[in-house]
């Protein structure tokens, strides 16, 4: 491990070849304000997800925290997994504040940039939430979907839309009239920009447009939203609309210069040590539970460029996107290609069936596990009692012996001078990743609860419900900007519509560099 400057992890950052900016802060720290590209890996969930988002131990890993230590500690367990390059920048965020760089506010930021600067250079056509409901009273022809995948749309979704996720809807245009007006709409803007985008790229002869603005802009209208919507099957794709499909992918791969290999060669590339490569399976999920890809991580197609960074923590890394047509994996790389990633196209087929699988990482068996009367009488004997769910999950109920915690701040509980602890939480690899930090304090043996905090209060445990701690500014794991934008909080939707169209004006001469835009073809 060593120590630099936030001048020197920027200029790796966006220098040549590999790395890995990964900010070990929590989500709501994060949330509140990070480097453009870095990548969230809470120190929380530190062993669970890198494996995933750096699978090779010789990238550089660059480490960024609140100038707390938290990254110091993280760079100590991930040399333990065997990561020989990792550098932490002196003086946390603050420093990289402090060097003129700008912190960006919320999630997904390089992909909801590229989305913003697609809409300036491709101006998709718009539809107003007035001119929509406007349609919909006159029964006026067209077809509208929302491009969210299904947890989302279930939440909440304009009166009326489809749930059909990007990717999957240009997949399955096929199932439309040629001429069909189409609608597109998401939460906010960026899946309702690279969705109309896409269709006009996949070759539909209609008119496209795109929701202005999502749901959010639908209630900042005044007119009401759907809640606990059931999720249709996505439209079934026959031959001729399968056959349509591949024949606007070969046409998208080859406009566009985008690489295709067969399986064989994407095993020579998995095998490639020099070179981090990630494998994505674009289907959906009952494609791929019916004909799977084992080495394959399967995302939506729209999801994988919505939130990027979820996926993916290695800048200027490749992609291979797998699909039986071709067209979904087409416009994922498209847009990959525009963040700065070097992607191909694999059509499914026996070699990729083949290739092995990665294993994971094992966590370590720190903890025991007991159950939820045993935790009672250990308790009652003077155990600590930890509660590791998320901060708003605690503040709805808990049990009253129970203090909540998070892992980088267990080190506040203080010596434990070789007392037991027991931990709630809903993951055990979650409790066996905080025995490290509590085993350094002292603790003489840490157990976790088998079904929980449902089993303590089953057994008979005191609980709270709805209470104020902790405390906002102590629930770093919970992004408090604009969090309650859909459930009503118009201002909050008049805040986030803001910052996502003001993100543009606040890149750097640099960071607008690294976006290697597509324009249209004239």
């Amino acid at each position: 491990m060593k120590l630099i400057a936030a001048t020197d992890a920027r200029d790796v950052v966006h220098g040549k070849g590999e790395s890995a900016f990964l900010d070990v802060r929590e989500a709501g720290e994060f949330g509140e304000g990070h480097p453009l590209f870095a990548v969230p890996l809470p120190y929380s969930r530190l062993e669970l997800r890198i494996g995933s988002l750096v699978p090779r131990n010789e990238t550089p890993i660059i480490l960024l925290d609140g100038g707390d230590g938290v990254a110091q500690r993280a760079a100590v367990r991930l040399m333990g997994l065997g990561y020989v390059n990792i550098s932490v920048i002196i003086g946390g965020v603050a420093a990289w504040a402090s060097a003129g760089f700008t912190l960006y506010k919320g999630v997904n930021v390089p992909s909801k940039v590229l989305g913003e600067l697609a809409e300036q250079i491709w101006h998709p056509k718009m539809l107003q939430a007035e001119e929509l409901s406007n349609w919909q009273t006159r029964n006026h022809r067209f077809a509208f979907f929302d491009t969210r995948p299904g947890d989302e749309y279930a939440k909440m979704r304009v009166p009326g839309a489809r749930c059909v996720p990007n990717g999957e809807l240009a997949h399955r245009l096929g199932t439309l009239n040629d001429d069909e007006p189409i609608v597109v709409t998401c939460a906010g803007r960026t899946r309702g920009i690279t969705g109309a985008i896409g269709l006009h790229l996949s070759g539909h002869e209609g008119p496209i447009f795109a929701l202005e603005n999502g749901t959010q802009g639908w209630a900042l209208a005044g007119k009401s939203l759907e809640r606990g919507n059931a999720v249709d099957p996505l439209p079934v794709v026959d031959e001729a609309a399968t056959s349509l499909s591949k024949q606007r992918a070969s046409r998208l791969l080859d406009l566009y210069e985008i690489d295709r290999i067969d399986g064989k060669n994407a095993t020579e590339l998995l095998a490639d040590k020099a070179r981090t490569t990630y494998l994505f399976d674009l289907r959906s999920a009952d494609e791929c539970q019916k004909d799977p890809v084992p080495a394959a991580q399967n995302v939506v197609g729209g999801q994988l460029v919505q939130a990027t960074d979820h996926w993916v923590g290695v800048r200027r890394s490749r992609i291979i996107l797998a699909c039986d047509g071709g067209l979904r994996s087409a416009l994922a790389a498209f847009w990959l290609k525009q963040l700065g990633y070097e992607t191909a196209v694999v059509m499914i087929d026996a070699a990729l069936r083949a290739i092995p699988v990665r294993m994971p990482r094992p966590v370590p068996e720190r903890t025991g596990v007991v159950d939820a009367r045993t935790a009672l009488r250990a308790i009652k004997a003077g155990a600590l009692l930890i509660d590791l769910r998320g901060s708003m999950t605690y503040r709805r109920e808990h049990v009253e012996a129970a203090i909540w915690s998070i892992r980088p701040r267990l080190a506040i509980l203080g010596p434990l001078n070789d007392r037991s602890v027991i931990i709630i939480a809903d993951d055990r690899d979650i409790a066996n990743i905080a025995a490290v930090e509590l085993a350094t304090l002292g603790a003489r043996r840490v157990d976790w609860i088998e079904g929980g905090h449902k089993a303590l209060v089953e057994a008979g445990a005191r609980k709270k419900q709805f209470h104020p701690r902790p405390p906002d500014k102590d629930a770093i794991d919970h992004l408090f900007f604009v969090h309650d934008r859909h459930d009503g909080n118009l201002d909050a939707c008049r805040r986030y519509l803001a910052w996502e169209t003001g993100l543009v004006s606040q890149l750097d001469t640099a960071e607008r560099a690294a976006f290697t835009l597509i324009r249209p073809e004239c």
